[in-house]
């Protein structure tokens, strides 16, 4: 079987709580991301799984373990080697006006993701635009994030990491605050996306209904430990761990 696309092994982190000491956020968590898989990642709010996805991402230091992307050991490479690798693995957050310029017009956004391949920047720009369902696509151009929809700034946002060609994309609570129907459309795209470019996912999620509709693995994270993973279908229907039916018991039923 090929090597991971992604490979987090024993990564532990912590952080200083001032005088009450230190907050243990990882203890000695272990997941891979193989090509073209989609894991969830679920958890209650603080069970550390958007430290671990900031961990993979390379923009927090692990105290121990090590991260792998693509075949490389991230504590292996020099600043300009991790900047080309991370290229191939991109952020998707959960409030993408955080993440957007409000300075900058949709084209200026997307070109600055595009700046390292030649060609026809507007071209390319329109061509992303429609990839994620903004049709027709040059009125959008023009626009500043304040003038589009919470719906569309998050597509603008899942453009430009298409910008980038990612091999993994790991999007934390993309789907967060958003109403049922935006929420549903986002999700469709990200597994449109997953079908034509065999992306890979890293799902950071609370809500077990986007992990049961979206992902090929489910992981359960609980208080900073990794306490379940396995199939979907296996952890979701017959779940091992006690936190696990918890969260399953947690779900609404209509009916």
């Amino acid at each position: 079987m090929a090597e991971p696309l992604l490979v987090l092994q024993g990564i532990v982190k912590s952080f200083r709580q001032g005088r009450r000491g230190m907050l243990h956020a990882l203890k000695d968590v272990s997941l891979d991301v193989h090509a073209g898989e989609i894991v969830a990642l679920v958890g209650e709010s603080g069970s550390g799984k958007s430290t671990l996805g900031r961990v993979a991402l390379g923009l927090l230091r692990p105290d121990a373990g090590r991260v792998r992307f693509d075949g490389h050991d991230f504590a292996a490479l020099t600043s300009q080697q991790f900047r080309r690798l991370r290229v191939g693995m991109q952020p998707i957050f959960q409030d993408p006006s955080a993440s957007l310029n409000p300075r900058r017009t949709v084209r200026e956004s997307l070109e600055q993701a595009l700046w390292r391949t030649p060609g026809d920047e507007q071209a390319r720009c329109v061509r992303l635009l429609e990839d994620v369902g903004l049709r027709p696509a040059l009125p959008f151009l023009e626009r500043y994030p304040h003038e589009l929809s919470g719906g569309q700034r998050q597509r603008v946002l899942i453009a430009r990491c298409l910008a980038m060609q990612p091999k993994l994309i790991i999007a934390d609570e993309p789907l967060s605050g958003a109403d049922v129907s935006i929420r549903g459309q986002v999700l469709n795209l990200l597994l449109d996306i997953q079908r034509r470019r065999n992306v890979a996912y890293l799902m950071i999620t609370h809500d077990i209904s986007i992990a049961r509709a979206f992902a090929d693995r489910v992981a359960v994270m609980m208080k900073g430990e990794l306490v379940e993973i396995g199939p979907a279908r296996e952890v979701l229907s017959v779940p091992s761990h006690s936190y696990t039916r918890r969260l399953l018991a947690a779900v609404p039923a209509l009916g």
